[in-house]
């Protein structure tokens, strides 16, 4: 949630909000949902509530600095950024316009979750691909074919990650982590082209 009192408030609200998010230049930090509040402390002094995607994030640093930059060019002499961490921030946070941008950029936006709904976790072994059939064991208990362990039935299935170039939801899993820790490296099997996948938070 983002606040601002007055229609200066505002304006600088906007102006922190547009800076480009140094992982992510294609989405500003508004779009983002990191900047939650701006608040004058006097006429040409600020305090930027920012929050970061996870705790320990290399980029907030540089974030900070962009938006002082910002907000000093606007004629604020003094600017403070705070790094809240409380309510954490959440995929969720990322604004309609954040997602159609991602998706233009050829990054499988995060998925969108039902409100208040548990994230589905199965544990078992790792495994990148689709799962194998699993092969029951003959009346000896050994069939020659391995066997491998399924997900409970009463696990949900997660739904799929469409491809953001032809837009396919038959992709699959290549590496959990990409370029940066919020994304995994998916494939299309449609058009074959591998995309980053902005991992669900």
């Amino acid at each position: 949630m983002v606040t601002a009192a007055t229609a200066l408030e505002g304006e600088l609200l906007r102006l922190a909000g547009s800076v480009p998010d140094p992982e992510l230049p294609v989405l500003s930090l508004a779009e983002l949902g990191v900047v939650r509040a701006v608040r004058l402390r006097d006429t040409d002094a600020v305090e930027v509530e920012l929050t970061p995607t996870y705790t320990g994030c290399p980029a907030i640093e540089t974030m900070s600095m962009d938006i002082e930059r910002v907000l000093r060019g606007h004629g604020m002499r003094e600017v403070t950024v705070r790094t809240v961490l409380a309510p954490a921030w959440s995929t969720d946070d990322i604004t309609a316009e954040g997602r159609r941008k991602l998706r233009e950029f050829g990054i499988a936006p995060p998925r969108v979750r039902t409100p208040s709904a548990p994230v589905p976790l199965a544990l078992g072994p790792t495994r990148t691909g689709p799962p194998r059939s699993t092969v029951p064991p003959g009346p000896t208990g050994s069939t020659g074919q391995h066997r491998t362990p399924s997900v409970p039935a009463s696990a949900p299935a997660p739904d799929p990650v469409p491809c953001p170039h032809c837009g396919s939801a038959d992709t699959e899993l290549l590496s959990r982590f990409s370029s940066t820790a919020c994304k995994a490296l998916r494939r299309c099997l449609a058009c074959r082209e591998p995309f980053d996948h902005f991992k669900e938070v």
